[in-house]
Parts: structure tokens; sequence; C-alpha cells
């Protein structure tokens, strides 16, 4: 679904703070802290993480999966397969 650094660097380019982030998800601060924090793909009950994809998407930030074209074009960032802190080969 999403990772947490998916999450933080999606953050990032929206120019949003994780406080912004919760108020537009409609969710608590301890909620986005907990899922930027976590370890590989974030885990939590499924309507909080569309919830915050939402939030994320209207602050004009495309989530591209792995394997997975970017449909609209723009600027963005993808994580090459074997690369960061965590690689998965």
């Amino acid at each position: 679904m999403i990772t947490a650094a998916q999450m933080r660097a999606a953050r990032a380019l929206a120019g949003i703070d994780q406080k912004t982030l919760a108020e537009r998800a409609g969710v608590s601060l301890p909620t986005i802290q907990r899922m930027e924090a976590s370890d590989g793909v974030v885990r939590g009950v499924v309507d909080t993480l569309m919830k915050v994809i939402q939030a994320l998407n209207e602050a004009g930030v495309e989530l591209i999966g792995e394997n997975q074209p970017s449909e609209r074009g723009g600027r963005g960032v993808r994580l090459r397969a074997g690369a960061g802190p965590n690689p998965q080969g």
C-alpha cells in the first residue's frame, strides 16, 4: 500500500508538516507519527490509511507503487529497487 518512507517523502513534497497532514486526513497527530515511524509498509486501519492517502493526493502528491507507471506525469520521487536503508532486492 504505502511505506513509511513514501509517506514522509510525500509529505515533504507537499510541503506540509505532520500536524497539517493529520488535520487534512481527519486523524490524530500521534497516528501520523506512528505511521511514519514504522518500518516498511505502514500498517493500520484501512480507513485511516485511505484518509491519509486521499489527503496526500489532494495536496498534489501521486503515490507510485513498485513497478507502477505514473499516470499523470509531473515531478515525483521513486526509490530504485535495492536502494535505501531496507533494500528489498
